[in-house]
């Protein structure tokens, strides 16, 4: 850039007002609204009622999201294409049950079923893929319909029961095993989800990889036509998020105590909320893994905050939804921003 091109852009940058300062923070650093959400509502529900900022409070809450957290990892990515995943809940409910049912009914060693239930869901990830990249159908059409298929499935393989935890080898249980760190308590799970967010969050900022995904969710065909190979991109962002629900499914066994066709019920919902509160953008190529994970433990924290303040569960629904209403109109206003 040269001096006059930089003394100008300066010049342009001094001449913001506070507003608009704001909207450039926000639109460089999609966590720092989340984050700022998340101080906020620690500092309220801990007025209205101590016990929520306790170690006992903050572990629980921290137990709660961790499945929620794991899917918004996989519906990130899918989301920063441009896309939607609505079959979260139905694939990790699918690879939860294989995994159960192969052990407690099939003797099949607790490490062999859990990795073929990881594999089922790494093969909904391609499948969904496939439908998206190959046949050329939109996400929301492709996984509404696998949501619905992957469900069936799932109900048909299992017979809709439900498989106790003294029923499963000790590895499958194992994610949900907690110990102390200080005051509090984590379970492996939980250090699982942030290990997961540790790896997909190096390999979407440090990686050729990841700067694909957000040029093809900014847009697809500029992408392309730059050389990004984007149906090649589009693919292995819905098999890594098939692979990333299939460790939710496993983390889930340890967190319920069971498998059941019924243990995740609003995890589509859920996922996305923590995305769109996270600072990701539903028009895809603004994000990232960070404002997600903080969106997840906001929604954890409403939930928690308002039953420890004694809110009726419409009440909380109804802040919930507020919160995506904001969360979405302030992300239309970001994109608005001029360079």
């Amino acid at each position: 850039m040269s001096s006059t091109s930089a003394a100008a852009a300066e010049f342009a940058r001094r001449q913001q007002s506070p507003l608009q300062k704001i909207q450039h923070l926000l639109h460089g650093h999609p966590w720092l609204s989340p984050l700022f959400l998340l101080v906020v509502t620690f500092v309220v529900f801990s007025i209205l009622n101590p016990r929520f900022a306790s170690a006992n409070a903050q572990s629980l809450l921290l137990q709660q999201v961790a499945v929620v957290a794991c899917l918004a990892i996989g519906q990130t990515l899918v989301i920063l294409t441009a896309g939607i995943d609505l079959s979260v809940g139905a694939i990790t409910i699918l690879a939860m049950m294989v995994m159960a049912t192969l052990a407690a009914d099939q003797g099949v060693p607790g490490i062999l079923a859990i990795l073929i239930g990881i594999a089922l869901a790494v093969g909904a990830g391609i499948l969904n893929g496939i439908l998206v990249t190959r046949v050329g159908l939109p996400p929301f059409i492709v996984t509404l319909g696998t949501l619905s298929i992957f469900t069936a499935i799932a109900l048909l393989y299992s017979g809709g029961s439900s498989i106790q935890n003294n029923r499963l080898p000790d590895i499958i249980n194992f994610t949900g095993e907690s110990f102390a760190i200080g005051p509090f308590r984590v379970t492996v799970g939980v250090l699982m989800v942030l290990a997961l967010y540790c790896i997909v969050g190096f390999a979407l900022t440090q990686t050729a990889w990841g700067r694909h995904i957000f040029a093809v969710g900014d847009d697809a065909e500029s992408a392309r036509l730059s050389g990004v190979a984007s149906k090649r991109i589009l693919l292995s962002v819905y098999t890594v998020a098939g692979l990333i629900y299939g460790f939710a499914a496993w983390i889930q066994i340890g967190r319920a105590g069971s498998a059941t066709a019924n243990g995740i019920p609003d995890a589509n919902l859920d996922s996305i909320t923590a995305v769109v509160i996270g600072g990701t953008s539903l028009f895809g190529g603004r994000g990232g893994l960070i404002g997600s994970l903080l969106g997840a433990i906001i929604v954890g924290s409403f939930t928690l905050g308002l039953s420890l303040a004694g809110v009726d569960q419409q009440w909380r629904l109804f802040a919930i939804g507020v919160l995506v209403i904001v969360a979405v109109s302030v992300d239309q206003w970001i994109r608005k921003v001029k360079a």
